[in-house]
């Protein structure tokens, strides 16, 4: 009555022309596929760094969380301190905020986002938690819920402080956390102009600093950075049609190298390797056979999204497999553990993934119950 079930659903073919690992001239960085995390190219990747303006990121982040937590709104408006406007008079990047503005959130997050406004980020962190130290205390709080065990976050914008520090490990998981939870604000990093119409002057019209959105390849964020002791850096995402990938990289010597060396590593990421959607969670339906019950089969559900991300030269040897001892004896319960997937690339596993019954399934009758096992006892029929 018990029978292995070895079902192949998915095996690939490909005759590709396979790339070496590309040199990138930074002195660390990362590529993530951004639906299966998994890392397709590093350098250094938990060496510490000075964000810079990557910092922003994560200031941008603490603002949304409340948004979407109803406790602040982007129609608020915050009165521009002291302290804020200095910021646009130290030669830093700045929104050109003045002193007892009141600026919406709204507009703020506009001058974070697009024009890089190191006034902007003080004001809207004095608006939000009171003083900026009090707001950094916030920004660490979301970075370790996000797993960034490597950051400390001292101010909102990433200027010259010595303990303001991260890696780009930890902004690629930043990256992430920013384009899955808020992919309406997300739109925000893709913007390439922000005019404000500034208190004692003509509206200020600037763009976005980040280069790469100029060169309509498909890259919609997310944020350059510069210090004199970091150099250039570059959190950057790349979409095409459903895939995404993010590189993070830090220590290029010139804005130009920055610029090439990023979208050279991001084409690496796109031209060697591919990812597949394996599973999502509730909604990719496999059938099971079943025994004893009032249907002749089941559908069963994984509880998580999984995908998984693949030299292009390895893809002839990826299977994926359901497995199970069957067919299932009925009653089952909705949620029951009824099969499993298989993920190898040829004699390693990559993964097992559980599968559940999304649905009860009722025992048939006593006497239709004799009727199927004698049946089976006869003829092997289920």
């Amino acid at each position: 009555m018990s029978k292995l079930i070895v079902v192949l659903i998915i095996f690939f073919k490909s005759t590709l022309m396979v790339f070496a690992a590309p040199n990138i001239a930074s002195r660390t960085g990362i590529l993530v596929d951004y639906h299966s995390g998994h890392v397709l190219y590093e350098n250094e990747p938990d060496a510490q760094i000075y964000p810079a303006s990557m910092t922003k990121i994560m200031t941008a982040i603490v603002a949304f969380d409340l948004i979407k937590k109803n406790k602040l709104s982007l129609d608020d408006e915050f009165t521009v301190s002291d302290n804020a406007w200095r910021l646009s008079q130290a030669g830093y990047s700045s929104m050109f905020i003045m002193v007892n503005d009141q600026v919406s959130v709204e507009d703020l997050l506009h001058g974070i986002i697009i024009a890089s406004g190191n006034d902007a980020c003080v004001a809207l962190a004095e608006g939000i938690a009171g003083s900026e130290e009090n707001f950094a205390l916030m920004m660490n709080e979301k970075a370790d819920e996000l797993g960034m065990t490597s950051s400390n976050f001292t101010n909102a914008s990433g200027i010259n402080d010595p303990d303001n520090v991260s890696t780009v490990r930890d902004i690629a998981i930043m990256s992430a956390y920013l384009i899955k939870n808020y992919p309406d604000f997300y739109k925000l990093f893709k913007e390439k102009t922000f005019t404000w119409d500034r208190t004692g002057g003509e509206p200020i019209k600037q763009g976005n600093r980040n280069p790469l959105l100029y060169k309509n390849v498909g890259v919609d964020g997310v944020k350059t950075g510069y210090l004199a002791v970091e150099k250039y850096s570059l959190a950057s995402s790349m979409k095409k049609n459903d895939r995404r990938v993010i590189a993070v990289v830090s220590g290029f010597e010139t804005k130009n190298s920055r610029s090439s060396q990023s979208l050279k590593l991001l084409n690496w990421g796109f031209r060697n390797t591919n990812t597949f959607e394996i599973s999502k969670k509730d909604e990719t339906k496999f059938e099971i056979d079943t025994w004893l019950g009032k249907k002749n089969k089941i559908s069963a559900v994984t509880k998580e999204n999984y995908y998984v991300t693949i030299n292009k030269k390895d893809i002839r040897n990826l299977t994926v497999s359901l497995r199970y001892i069957g067919p299932v004896k009925a009653p089952i319960k909705k949620g029951d553990k009824i099969a499993e997937l298989h993920i190898n690339k040829k004699n390693e596993n990559l993964k097992i993934l559980p599968l559940y019954a999304s649905e009860d399934l009722k025992k048939v009758n006593f006497f239709k119950s004799l009727i199927t096992s004698l049946n089976y006892m006869i003829w092997g029929d289920v």
